[in-house]
């Protein structure tokens, strides 16, 4: 079987690729079991030699990656660039905290001595999409590697280049080779990949329905797994806050990467008395942003991943639309080639509707009219997900209420679009997944968490 990698702007065939045969992942994976038992032994200097030196050879290439994520998955050059240049920021990151996050904590008791160490555990899995197809891989493989973990990448099939793009700058960098390897196997594999005896944990980001096959596997093995799933973000706006600012951010944070992002706004819950300003100003905002050809410089929007993805998102429109929704923007498949979906706007929207109720993975934003404040919550707060979520408001403290203590998600922020950050846990509740990746807490998942005793 062959993994082909599709061109989303013009359907053409990128390249085909050799999937790895049942004897070259078995060899891998006792090869990486092999390798773990060295680079556990490498002190956190050494692994943060090697996590710099990747940091600078993903600076130094960021245009090539740039380019070809944007002929891969469709992601517009310029924010291709800034992925390579956060990739970067994670390994640099990693590299100079590690050690502090990692440091073995005292914990006295009737013993002479007593603490917490924190080792390694060996070779994690990671499952991993193509939305971000180098942010994610690198925001697994920093902390593992820094951890002295070492890795097994599983990437999507359409971003089979990015996969092999990643273990070469790992490889170049230092990493040894059979530390980081990037297995090129099918969707249908990856549960014998789960159960296969050297992998000690999972990490998957991806779809609901993926991060329960996945962590049903995981945990019939007894293997400790953390999930990144979907989310349908709530962003709160309240009738004091500043309309141009909420509006340029909300359609900033819908159409990143054309919309392809489990954090990116979904549902925008305003309260009735400046529905219809937020409205107007939303659909300004939203018909500015150029669609058009990833390469091109000053494009915001590309196609759609594949064009499945897109049939699947016009899907969930219509079907919003038969129900009540209203269209104030977009929401016409183009003619021509290519996956390309326009930036959209839909109003109306309430529960019962796939733009409330589904995570609608593409340029629609959905506007979703709430009484009060009271209101709004309820109604964001009324999903299955809980990954991201904002609230738009001029008084700091009552943001601050409410991000902290009624809105339910895993990440929630002030007048500011949810974005992953390296010095900050990431991760959701309820049907969002589970576990943490980033900051201290991401780099502590995948560690033996071990009681030492000297009495």
């Amino acid at each position: 079987m062959r993994l082909q990698s599709i061109n989303p702007t013009d359907g053409s065939l990128i390249r085909e690729y050799a999937e790895s045969t049942p004897h070259e992942v078995a060899e891998a994976l006792a090869a990486a079991a092999r390798a773990f038992e060295g680079w556990r032994l490498t002190t956190f200097a050494e692994r943060a030699a090697v996590l710099r030196r990747a940091g600078a050879l993903l600076r130094e290439g960021r245009e090539g990656l740039a380019r070809l994520m944007a002929v891969e998955m469709g992601k517009p050059v310029a924010q291709g660039r800034a992925e390579a240049d956060k990739c970067a920021w994670v390994c640099e990151h990693y590299a100079g905290h590690a050690e502090r996050f990692l440091a073995p904590e005292a914990a006295p008791t009737d013993a002479a001595k007593s603490y917490v160490a924190f080792e390694p555990l060996g070779p994690v899995l990671a499952v991993m999409p193509w939305n971000f197809p180098l942010w994610q891989v690198f925001r697994f493989a920093a902390p593992t590697l820094m951890a002295g973990n070492v890795g097994l990448l599983k990437h999507a099939s359409n971003v089979s280049g990015c996969a092999l793009a990643i273990e070469e700058i790992l490889h170049a960098a230092g990493v040894p080779r059979d530390a980081f390897r990037a297995l090129l196997v099918g969707q249908a594999r990856v549960g014998a990949l789960v159960e296969a005896p050297e992998i000690v944990a999972v990490t998957l980001t991806g779809s609901t329905p993926a991060g329960r096959a996945v962590g049903a596997r995981a945990g019939a093995c007894l293997k400790k797994s953390v999930l990144e799933l979907g989310g349908s973000d709530p962003y709160v706006v309240l009738e004091d806050a500043d309309l141009e600012r909420a509006a340029e951010t909300c359609a900033a944070s819908r159409l990143q990467n054309g919309g392809q992002s489990c954090i990116a706004a979904k549902r925008f819950v305003v309260v009735e008395s400046v529905l219809q300003a937020f409205q107007d100003l939303l659909v300004e905002r939203t018909r500015a942003r150029q669609m058009g050809d990833p390469l091109d410089e000053g494009v915001d929007v590309g196609p759609q991943a594949r064009g499945d993805l897109r049939e699947e998102l016009h899907r969930q429109v219509e079907a919003s639309v038969a129900r009540g929704a209203r269209v104030l923007l977009g929401c016409q498949v183009p003619e021509g080639p290519g996956a390309f979906y326009p930036p959209s706007v839909l109003a109306g929207v309430e529960p019962g509707m796939p733009a409330f109720d589904e995570e609608l993975f593409g340029p629609v934003a959905a506007i979703v009219a709430a009484k009060d404040e009271r209101d709004a919550i309820r109604l964001a707060n009324h999903t299955v997900f809980g990954l991201g979520a904002a609230v738009f408001t001029r008084d700091l403290e009552r943001g601050e209420r409410i991000a902290r203590h009624a809105l339910r998600a895993g990440s929630c922020f002030v007048n500011a679009f949810v974005k992953s950050d390296p010095r900050l846990p990431f991760g959701g509740i309820r049907e969002s997944g589970y576990g943490r990746e980033l900051g201290a807490f991401g780099i502590r998942e995948f560690v033996n968490v071990k009681t030492v005793v000297v009495a």
